[in-house]
C-alpha cells in the first residue's frame, strides 16, 4: 500500500442544525447527493449526518490538495455506507478522474460525530 494523500476536515454540527431548521433545501441540495439527503433525513437528527458527510467531501479534497476546483462539485463526491456501516466515498466524473490524476486507485473514509462536531479523514491509495 501506498498513500498518495490524506485529508481531514471538522464539520460544526449546530451549522448544519441551521441549515436544518431554516430549511435552506437548495444549499442542502447543491452540496448533497439524493441518497445522502434521504439518508440524513431518515434519522432524528440529520444535522449531524450532513456534517460529517461534508466534512468526508472537504477531506477528499484535501486529500487531492486540490480543494473544490478544476470542475469538481460537491455531487460528484458521494458518501454512501455498506451492509454493515462501513462509509466509503462513491466518486464520479470529474472527482473519479482527479483521483487518477493523483496517481491513487483507492480511497479510504472514517467519520465521527459528538456533541458540536463531526470529523471526516480520508487516505488515497495508489
Amino acid at each position: 500500500m501506498s498513500i498518495v494523500g490524506t485529508g481531514v476536515d471538522l464539520a460544526s454540527i449546530p451549522r448544519f442544525q441551521r441549515f436544518v431548521d431554516q430549511k435552506k433545501t437548495a444549499l442542502l441540495e447543491r452540496i448533497f447527493t439524493p441518497g445522502e439527503r434521504d439518508y440524513a433525513q431518515a434519522h432524528k437528527h440529520p444535522a449531524s449526518h450532513f456534517a460529517v458527510r461534508f466534512a468526508a467531501k472537504e477531506a477528499y479534497v484535501k486529500a487531492l490538495g486540490t480543494g473544490l476546483r478544476c470542475g469538481l462539485s460537491w455531487q460528484q463526491i458521494e458518501v454512501v455506507r455498506d451492509e454493515l456501516g462501513c462509509p466509503s466515498l462513491l466518486l464520479s466524473g470529474r472527482a473519479l478522474a482527479m483521483l487518477a490524476e493523483k496517481g491513487a486507485s483507492r480511497t479510504h473514509l472514517s467519520y465521527s460525530h459528538d456533541g458540536e462536531y463531526g470529523v471526516a479523514s480520508v487516505i488515497l491509495e495508489a
